[in-house]
C-alpha cells in the first residue's frame, strides 16, 4: 500500500480520466506524492492501485473529503465541465484551503473562427464561451496563481479521429484547419510547467501544423483501413489556427507529434 504521508512534493489532481490518470502515473514517476479524484466509486480502486490517494468527489455536490483533497500546495483542474455556478462553490474552497498554485486546463474553443492564427494576446475570446468566464474566475483570485493551458482537440491512445464522428455522417467545414494535440505533449506541457514553477501565464497547447479537416481525417481513415468520410462540401464555415509559439518558447518545449 503507498504511504500517503511521505515527505515529497504534493500535487492533487480533479479529475483522473482520460488526461487526468496518465498525468498523475507521470508525475508518481518523477516522486511527487499525487491526490486523485474521480466521481464514482468505482474509479477509486483504479486510482488506488496506480498510487494515487483516491478521493470521490464531483464538484456539483461537494462533500466535507474536499477539504482534506484541497491540503496541496498545487492544484491540477482537468475536468469535462465548463458549469459556473458548481466552479464558484469550488472556489470559495480553494480560497480557504493550502492550495498556492492552480493549473487549469482549458480549451481552445474559448476563440472565436476569425479565419487567421491566433496567439494568447490577441484578445479574440468568446466572451459567451464558458470556458472564458471560468478562466477569468480563476485570474481573478487573491490567494492563489493560477496557469491556464488551453488545449486543442485532444487524441491518442483510444481517441481516433477516424472514429470521430459516424460513418454516415459528413464532416462540416473540409476546408478549415484543425487544431488537435495529442496525450503525451499535454501530459510533458503539465510536467514541464510544474517543473519550471511556471504561474500567472496561459499557454495555447495544440500541435504544430494545422492541416485541413479533409486532409486530417482522410489520412486517419485511411491508416485506420477504414471508409473515406464524407464532406459536406457546402460547409464555408469559419476556422482558427491557434498558434503554439508561446508555451514553445517559454517552456522550451518540442511537440513529439505531428497531425500529418
Amino acid at each position: 500500500m503507498a504511504d500517503y504521508n511521505r515527505p515529497m512534493h504534493k500535487e492533487s489532481i480533479l479529475g483522473c480520466g482520460w488526461l487526468g490518470l496518465p498525468l498523475a502515473k507521470r508525475l508518481i514517476e518523477l516522486g511527487y506524492a499525487v491526490k486523485g479524484s474521480t466521481t464514482s466509486k468505482q474509479g477509486l480502486d483504479l486510482l488506488a492501485r496506480s498510487g494515487v490517494e483516491p478521493y470521490q468527489i464531483d464538484i456539483g455536490l461537494l462533500t466535507d473529503n474536499i477539504r482534506r483533497f484541497l491540503e496541496s500546495p498545487t492544484l491540477i483542474i482537468d475536468i469535462p465541465t465548463s458549469n459556473l455556478s458548481s466552479f464558484q462553490k469550488l472556489l470559495s474552497h480553494i480560497d480557504s484551503s493550502a492550495v498556492e498554485k492552480v493549473l487549469f486546463v482549458s480549451s481552445t474553443s474559448v476563440y472565436k473562427e476569425v479565419n487567421r492564427v491566433i496567439t494568447e494576446k490577441d484578445g479574440l475570446e468568446s466572451p459567451d464561451s464558458p470556458w472564458t468566464i471560468v478562466e477569468m474566475l480563476f485570474r481573478a483570485s487573491p490567494v492563489f496563481q493560477t496557469t491556464i493551458v488551453r488545449f486543442g482537440g485532444l487524441l491518442g491512445f483510444d481517441r481516433n479521429p477516424a472514429r470521430f464522428y459516424p460513418p454516415d455522417k459528413s464532416i462540416p467545414a473540409p476546408e478549415s484547419r484543425v487544431n488537435m494535440i495529442h496525450r503525451d505533449d499535454c501530459v510533458s506541457i503539465i510536467e514541464r510547467i510544474l517543473e519550471r514553477d511556471i504561474w500567472g501565464e496561459t499557454f495555447n497547447c495544440c500541435a504544430d501544423n494545422h492541416p485541413t479537416k479533409r486532409e486530417f481525417y482522410a489520412k486517419a481513415a485511411k491508416e485506420t483501413k477504414l471508409k473515406a468520410p464524407i464532406f459536406d462540401e457546402k460547409d464555408r464555415s469559419g476556422y482558427k489556427i491557434i498558434s503554439n509559439a508561446k508555451v514553445k518558447r517559454c517552456l522550451d518545449f518540442e511537440f513529439a507529434h505531428d497531425l500529418i
